[in-house]
């Protein structure tokens, strides 16, 4: 399951919305940052170089991308058939 969720986000970044709210609905628990409040792009590209575009999204301190990989993984995790505790 989705651990640790970071949403490094800007201010009317619809793809930024986006992703909270499929996190939210999900019932999963994110931690935001905001450009120019937690942080500068500066700090962003250093620590994430091959980010490109808003929402700058990590799981369990790993950079997974934006909105449409996070769509997928979520997509994956909620769709995996449930194992038993007795199988």
């Amino acid at each position: 399951m989705i651990g640790n969720v970071v949403i490094w986000s800007k201010l009317d970044c619809p793809y930024c919305v986006r992703a909270k709210t499929a996190l939210s609905k999900n019932g999963i628990h994110y931690e935001e940052k905001i450009l120019d409040r937690d942080f500068t792009r500066e700090h962003l590209l250093e620590t994430y170089p091959t980010a490109k575009a808003f929402p700058v999204i990590v799981v369990d301190g790993f950079y997974i991308g934006g909105y449409s990989q996070l769509a997928e993984k979520l997509n994956e995790e909620l769709n995996k058939p449930q194992i038993l505790l007795n199988e």
